[in-house]
């Protein structure tokens, strides 16, 4: 198959293909007659495999790995695996703390407007300015460095 039927088949944009190619995630297909790239049933096989550990949000050296991984019986390169995915959790996890910090924030200074805005300014506005100032503000409480 070619490139555009490859790209098609696993909802991985061309350009990003060749990427894989180039940094050796992605074995170079055979060339047709012609020179076109001849993709086959493995390359569309192991860019499927790229796409989901992607979609899982792991770094091109973590997909690596795994890829390197793939047909090993080696027991500490298998539990390599599984550190990987444990790292890789921990970091969801982290990014999950901070999100939820961030809906915190974002709640509290919402929390700021009546929307009364014929009568009143707008709290919200008025609490991003006081943090571009320094001062505590709704959403973070704490004084920023440097101001008193």
């Amino acid at each position: 198959m070619r490139i555009g039927e490859l790209s098609r088949a696993t909802g991985v944009d061309i350009e990003t293909i060749r990427f894989y190619e180039k940094s050796g995630l992605l074995p170079g297909p055979a060339r047709s007659a012609n020179g076109y790239r001849d993709y086959a049933q493995p390359h569309l096989e192991r860019l499927a495999f790229i796409r989901h550990c992607r979609a899982l949000d792991m770094s091109l050296a973590d997909v690596s790995q795994l890829l390197a991984s793939l047909n090993t019986r080696d027991a500490a390169q298998l539990a390599s695996v599984d550190g990987l995915v444990d790292a890789q959790l921990a970091r969801v996890r982290a990014r999950l703390a901070s999100m939820r910090a961030l809906e915190q924030q974002l709640v509290a200074l919402k929390a700021r407007c009546d929307a009364d805005h014929a009568a009143h300014g707008c709290g919200i506005l008025e609490e991003l300015v006081s943090a571009a100032q320094g001062e505590a503000c709704a959403c973070h409480h704490e004084v920023q460095p440097g101001k008193t």
